[in-house]
């Protein structure tokens, strides 16, 4: 049951800091150290700071995985890393006020919220007050008519629901922080939402303040790649430099009360925190500068300005907002059938052409299945699955070479030949070919669609201290 009868917070007019430890399920588990420690080095409680961490852990696919995870075991579905994310630094974010939001609930929050509380028990730390969001899933039956309406009956028809999740916006977010949460479990909020939310609580912003909204999107939007706009997804040799990538740190946002933010990166951390880093993230999956649509507000960078300020410090100003949507984005994922995966290798003279053949061979040998042929070392990462580019050029001189063969078919039985005659080639020529692998894995479809703000109605839930 929800607690009640906490005092609200004193609202600040001194910056507020929030640094990001993850990027995506599965970024690295050490990241959160360097970045609490800078937290606390830098927050001034004295003076009305706040810090706060946030874990961002969500992809297109990662809920419908979690989905399937929690089917299977029913305290499953949040993200598989919770303990290792947190273990490192829990005891450190609650003894110096450093507060944590992330979507790290994925299909199940509750479960993730009880794995937290096991987690603060097994080492010796005081209950953390942790809130649950819930309302963002949608995969139930009680939503199929919802569904139903927006995509239409024909598309639905014989669909195999695995997730359907909206993405929600940061007043549960705020709403929780406000109710003294130190610890809030979301799972499909819209990814800068999780800094929107703190910004709320901490300066006290209304839902409509368009401009100040829209200016703490953008600082979630450079913040909730992880490490990206500290040079890792920047770095080209020789091109972009960034030094120690190997000790890459992740950043670290000050905000201050009109929205504006400053971005830099954990003390005593590789990578670099620059202009062309800051613009590239900047305009990352921006669809329209003048409009980057959220549930929180409708932001618009046409007059945005990015300046160097120091090293490790590039501030971003001049964000413009603008009334949210009316809908909310949601994504449904279905099952899709299977898909069966090949890879072999040829090195030497010819081997290239050794490879194409292996492909022609497979697709003899296999009529019933569209095959995806890439030549990794040749041509690979196009959108080919036609052969087209391919086929195209002729074989050339490589000496290193791997084949990589994909299909896919509603029946396991069916793709599951593939895997087989990939096999066979070690035997069945063409000559010189090894390290076969394959794989059949359930395959899983994406639809979006738009619903209704009122038809996903958000709430916090605020968990009693576990016995």
């Amino acid at each position: 049951m929800p607690t009640v009868g906490l005092a609200m917070p004193t609202r600040s007019t001194a910056s507020l800091l929030i640094g990001c430890a993850a990027g995506f399920s599965g970024d690295r588990a050490d990241a959160a150290g360097p970045v609490v420690d800078t937290l606390i080095a830098r927050c001034d409680r004295s003076a009305g700071q706040r810090a706060f961490l946030i874990f961002e852990t969500l992809a297109e696919r990662t809920l419908a995985l979690a989905q399937l995870r929690r089917r299977a075991d029913p305290g499953a579905g949040y993200e598989p890393l919770l303990e290792d994310l947190l273990r490192p630094v829990l005891a450190r974010c609650l003894t110096h006020g450093v507060r944590i939001v992330s979507n790290f609930g994925a299909a199940h929050p509750r479960a993730a919220a009880h794995c937290i509380q096991g987690l603060a028990r097994e080492l010796g730390l005081p209950a953390p007050r942790i809130a649950v969001i819930h309302g963002d899933d949608l995969s139930g039956a009680d939503h199929r008519a919802l569904l139903r309406g927006q995509l239409g009956a024909d598309r639905m028809d014989g669909l195999r629901i695995v997730s359907a999740n909206a993405y929600v916006g940061a007043q549960a977010i705020a709403e929780a922080l406000d109710a003294g949460a130190q610890i809030v479990v979301a799972g499909r909020v819209a990814d800068p939402s999780l800094a929107v939310g703190p910004a709320m609580s901490h300066f006290g912003w209304t839902d409509d303040d368009w401009n100040r909204l829209a200016r703490a999107t953008m600082a979630g939007h450079l913040l909730e790649c992880g490490a990206q706009v500290c040079g890792g997804y920047h770095a080209d040799p020789g091109y972009k430099d960034v030094p120690d990538l190997h000790a890459l740190g992740y950043p670290i946002a000050e905000i201050d009360d009109q929205g504006h933010c400053i971005i830099g990166k954990a003390d005593a951390t590789g990578g670099a925190v620059t202009l062309a880093s800051v613009k590239e993230q900047l305009l990352y999956e921006l669809h329209d500068p003048a409009a980057y649509l959220t549930p929180d507000v409708v932001a618009d960078i046409t007059e945005a300005e990015v300046q160097w300020l120091a090293p490790d410090r590039v501030a971003l100003r001049g964000v413009r907002g603008h009334p949210r949507p009316d809908c909310l984005k949601v994504n449904v994922c279905h099952e899709g059938g299977w898909l069966a995966e090949g890879e072999i290798s040829y090195a030497g003279a010819r081997a290239e052409s050794r490879a194409r053949l292996a492909a022609d061979v497979l697709r003899r040998r296999l009529p019933a299945l569209d095959l995806r042929v890439d030549l990794i070392g040749v041509t690979s990462v196009l959108g080919d699955d036609a052969g087209r580019t391919l086929a195209a050029q002729a074989p050339g001189p490589a000496r290193d070479v791997r084949l990589r063969v994909a299909a896919t078919h509603a029946e396991s039985s069916q793709a599951l030949q593939l895997t087989r005659e990939v096999t066979a080639l070690y035997t069945c020529g063409p000559a010189g070919g090894g390290g076969v692998r394959t794989a059949l894995t359930p395959r899983l479809n994406t639809l979006s669609c738009l619903v209704p703000r009122a038809a996903v109605p958000c709430h916090f839930e605020l968990l009693e201290a576990a016995p």
